[in-house]
């Protein structure tokens, strides 16, 4: 009887196409996948460091773990991998017995094997080696759940040590992936029925192809283009300022990339910026917003942001607000800084910023990008939109929900049959989060479909 495995990941959309990876190695080499956790002989908690609310995660489901033990009598081996595991390496171990395998972002690949040698030891085993210089992409098999969407890395690692970012000492130095190869991929997802890639990478807009020194991003999304059956293009997450006029014309020509942009600024003070290291200031990201709307005016902007930021003073706060108000994002995610094991802003800044004050200029902050999602959902009431089926309610067989080019989501009556279809839906309704309407059931002409 096969033994069944259960990933549980935490973090960025690299991490869940690194479970992915992972779940499509064990596989491989045997096992079953499982939801229930008193089903699993194997757990793997793939985790994420950016912030200290995701690293606590792990030890609180370690808990959860060692709690249904205690209950059942049954103790599954429980692998950590992902960016904690990294970072801490052994210390994993000494924070919690319960944990059998450590393994660090390089590494993920010999999961199987370290299953087999830690059963056969009957020991913990740690494997955090960096060998950087070694291309990690190349998994074997991946076990992809979405039938519909496909992740694709392209950049792994980061070279520009913000000074508030774990990335570079967890991912390692930025490696790019051969253009074959990940055209090669592109063409698997298509050829298994999937409409939509999304291309992923720390700084997915530095892509510079080693094999084809002439193709940098751009050229890349032109590559991707024209591969048959992908009928949507998406990336994440570029960097301000690598978004060349090159790349925007590309955007602006190439009618499978998506009219969304996911573009972090961090803070709205040009004083801070220049603390993070972030490298651009707060005109030259406005001025960047502006030439990508006159190029693109349906282009839909997402953002990351940060508050309490060592040093950070009301009136940098108010930076960010009025930023904000200013670019009129679709979309943000917003977080309270916590300072981060081994960068610059750990070593170099008192964490200065009380929490309560941290606290109240989130909610403030978050207040504002409420209502001004609210507002741009709300104008787009009466609109017919395109919509990419990706989700059927398990609730309810007759309801659905998927995105616009523009990413927003879109929540309507139809049948599971239309998973993966492209649907013409009128928007009746709008909420902060996402909007709701109905299909439409005519043909619509193209001209007629827009984006929001």
């Amino acid at each position: 009887m096969a033994k069944k495995y259960l990933i549980e990941t935490y973090g960025c959309q690299m991490n869940v196409h690194d479970s992915e990876r992972m779940a499509g190695l064990l596989e491989q080499a045997g096992f079953e996948a499982t939801d229930a956790d008193d089903d699993a002989d194997l757990v793997v908690i793939n985790t994420c460091s950016v912030r200290e609310r995701a690293e606590e995660q792990l030890y609180t489901r370690l808990g959860h773990i060692k709690g249904l033990a205690g209950r059942t009598g049954r103790a599954p081996m429980v692998a950590v991998t992902g960016c904690v595991a990294q970072q801490e390496g052994a210390q994993v171990l000494a924070k919690s017995k319960l944990v059998d395998i450590v393994i660090g972002t390089q590494r993920v690949k010999m999961l199987p094997v370290l299953v087999a040698q830690a059963e056969a030891a009957s020991q913990p085993l740690v494997d955090v080696a960096t060998p950087y210089d070694e291309p990690t992409f190349p998994l074997g098999l991946t076990r992809r759940d979405d039938p519909v969407k496909g992740f694709v890395t392209i950049v792994e690692g980061c070279n520009d040590y913000c000074s508030y970012c774990v990335v570079p000492y967890t991912r390692g130095h930025e490696r790019m992936r051969a253009k074959a190869e990940i055209i090669r991929e592109v063409e698997e997802l298509a050829a298994s029925g999937r409409r939509e890639v999304q291309l992923l990478g720390q700084i997915v807009n530095h892509y510079q192809a080693p094999d084809d020194p002439a193709c940098d991003f751009a050229g890349l999304l032109e590559a991707v283009q024209e591969v048959r059956g992908i009928e949507r293009i998406r990336f994440a997450s570029p960097h301000p300022r690598h978004c060349s006029d090159r790349l925007i014309a590309a955007m602006r020509d190439l009618s499978k990339v998506c009219r969304h942009l996911h573009l972090p600024v961090q803070s709205g003070s040009t004083r801070i910026l220049k603390a993070m290291r972030r490298r651009h200031t707060r005109e030259e990201y406005l001025t960047l917003v502006e030439k990508l709307k006159t190029a693109l005016p349906d282009l839909q902007l997402s953002t990351d942001m940060i508050v309490g930021f060592p040093g950070e003073t009301d009136d940098d706060f108010r930076e960010t607000l009025s930023l904000t108000e200013a670019v009129g994002y679709h979309s943000m995610f917003s977080f309270k800084y916590s300072p981060r094991p081994n960068t610059l802003a750990a070593q170099r800044m008192p964490d200065d910023v009380p929490e309560a004050e941290k606290t109240r200029r989130i909610v403030e902050l978050q207040a504002l990008q409420k209502g001004i999602q609210a507002s741009l959902h709300e104008a787009s009431i009466g609109r017919t939109v395109e919509v990419l089926v990706d989700t059927t309610s398990k609730r309810r067989a007759w309801e659905l929900a998927g995105r616009t080019s523009g990413n927003t989501v879109v929540n309507f009556p139809g049948e599971s049959s239309w998973l993966g279809r492209f649907v013409p839906v009128r928007i009746e309704r709008a909420g902060a989060f996402g909007v709701w309407g109905q299909p439409v059931q005519a043909a619509t002409p193209a001209t007629e479909v827009t984006t929001c």
